[in-house]
């Protein structure tokens, strides 16, 4: 008669298949972990390409993550352990069920307290606050249109925007070439515009030294402001960049200020 107490290789197998299953399953740990940590590094990623939305943080996701593959690599270790013990348990002839499995209840808990911080951290985490909206809605269209074109909004009205502006040209100064009425002109043609008007001012004296250090530079001054409404209302105030001009026409650094006031001039503007 065949001794029952001696192993097979039905034994060894099921063994074996049960230390691949513990394989698969620290496998799908590390990639469950992979997807978790990488999501929050894509929403950051994401938030870079969009400017108009704040940076989102990845909160805990990449912490979840990590605990997930390392809980990953600790199954797959420890059923390596195991599955060696279970060999020598079977050419020893010992019962291999006398106890439950250490490693599946230790793998379960584990599991199981992550699981449980994961829903109270997705529970804890407020949405964004409908109030915000505005905001972001203000900032998406403080965008610039083109690279080296800045953007600001006014709180006042085109008009009184305008009229703020001569004023400020006037106590520095600074003369008032022409006011272009864009929408004036489109009114005059019987189109429609928003009110939007252009103001071309300068000074010689901070001029002439830029157009000859970079004659090139005449294309764009003098300098220019465009104060507009959008189709909502809004008002804006746009104008070049000062960084712009100075690297589209390779302009010296130190005579960086005498456009740099553009700047200034516009802020006080729009206050």
């Amino acid at each position: 008669m065949p001794d029952d107490s001696k192993p097979t290789p039905r034994d060894f197998l099921a063994v074996e298949r049960t230390f691949l299953a513990w394989i698969r399953t620290g496998l799908a740990l590390m990639g469950l972990g992979f997807v978790l940590a990488r999501f929050g590094i894509f929403l950051r990623e994401f938030s870079l390409n969009q400017p108009s939305l704040s940076p989102p943080s990845s909160g805990l996701s990449l912490w979840f993550g990590t605990a997930l593959i390392l809980l990953g690599v600790l199954v797959c270790l420890l059923s390596l352990v195991r599955y060696r013990k279970l060999l020598q348990q079977l050419q020893q002839s010992e019962a291999l069920l006398s106890r439950p499995s250490m490693l599946a209840m230790m793998a379960a808990l584990l599991l199981a307290i992550l699981g449980v911080a994961m829903a109270i951290y997705l529970i804890s985490v407020k949405p964004i606050a409908g109030n915000n909206s505005s905001e972001a809605q203000e900032i998406s269209m403080a965008l610039s249109p083109e690279p080296g074109i800045l953007r600001i909004p006014s709180k006042l009205s085109v008009d009184a925007t305008v009229a703020r502006l001569q004023a400020i040209l006037q106590i520095k100064g600074v003369k008032l070439f022409t006011i272009v009425d864009h929408s004036g002109e489109a009114a005059s043609a019987g189109l429609k515009m928003p009110n939007t008007k252009l103001l071309i001012f300068g000074n010689p004296k901070a001029g002439t030294p830029l157009m000859l250090a970079s004659p090139s530079l005449a294309l764009d001054l003098p300098l220019k402001i465009l104060v507009a409404e959008d189709a909502t209302g809004k008002v804006w105030i746009t104008y070049n960049a000062p960084a712009y001009l100075q690297g589209r026409h390779n302009l010296p650094v130190e005579l960086l200020p005498n456009i740099a006031v553009i700047e200034s001039l516009a802020a006080k503007a729009a206050e």
